[in-house]
């Protein structure tokens, strides 16, 4: 009975262990550029922040092309906060 019980609990703790964690990482800010980065002012300022926000990680990145992001106007908004 006993050892029933133990290899009941070290199957569920094998199951628990099993199921945990996530293998995706999300790619750094600088892997590429975003479409939203040229589509909106909005999608340009948070990619700057996201660029920002990584820190000396984008340091050590290598460079990314930006031929193809054109910086989006738009002068009925109002002015971003830059922090």
């Amino acid at each position: 009975m006993r050892t029933k019980t133990i290899l009941a609990v070290l199957a569920v703790a094998a199951v628990v262990v099993a199921c945990g964690g996530n293998d995706f990482q999300t790619p750094p800010a600088t892997s590429s550029v975003p479409a939203s980065a040229s589509a909106s002012v909005n999608g340009f300022i948070a990619y700057l922040k996201l660029l920002v926000a990584s820190g000396s990680a984008a340091d050590v990145l290598e460079p990314v092309d930006t031929t193809g992001v054109t910086g989006p106007t738009d002068d009925t908004i109002e002015p971003q906060v830059v922090d």
